[in-house]
């Protein structure tokens, strides 16, 4: 159950890092700014959010009930709440994660701010696209899982 909490607590410093590194990205392509260490460390804690919490998520589905369920992978592709924790939820999660790594690297080593500037919008953006179609928001109907989750 704890690891639940972290894992729901997390998703919150992603998001907050996430869009602040999306934000910082719009600016600099549309202002014209200079890449400063300030959007450096915003994408590197982004980062960092995503890694901890590919840490807890891998914990939660090797420990908890969804990988069990790939042995019935027929039956559990039926049904809407198991396809998304045991198959969209991980392959989206991975690859957004597969995606912060990879821009951020690509971000670290183009020349010039306005190119920077520019694939961080790109790689950043898309990740945040990702992540938020990957989460189980509270308003989707089958899926939906609670806004925060707290000890019990």
């Amino acid at each position: 159950m704890a690891a639940l909490v972290l894992h729901s607590l997390v998703r919150w410093f992603i998001m907050f890092f996430g869009l602040w590194t999306v934000v910082n990205a719009l600016t600099g392509v549309f202002g014209k700014r200079p890449y400063t260490p300030s959007d450096n460390r915003t994408n590197l804690f982004f980062m960092i959010s995503c890694d901890i919490q590919l840490l807890i998520g891998l914990i939660l589905y090797f420990t908890g009930p969804w990988f069990d369920k790939l042995k019935d992978l027929g039956n559990n592709m039926k049904d809407a709440n198991n396809r998304f924790f045991t198959m969209e939820h991980l392959v989206m999660m991975l690859v957004a994660w597969i995606l912060v790594h990879v821009g951020r690297t690509v971000v670290k080593n183009t020349e010039g701010d306005a190119a920077k500037h520019k694939r961080s919008l790109i790689f950043f953006g898309l990740v945040m696209l990702l992540i938020i179609a990957a989460v189980p928001w509270p308003f989707r109907e089958a899926i939906g899982r609670p806004w925060f989750r707290w000890f019990n």
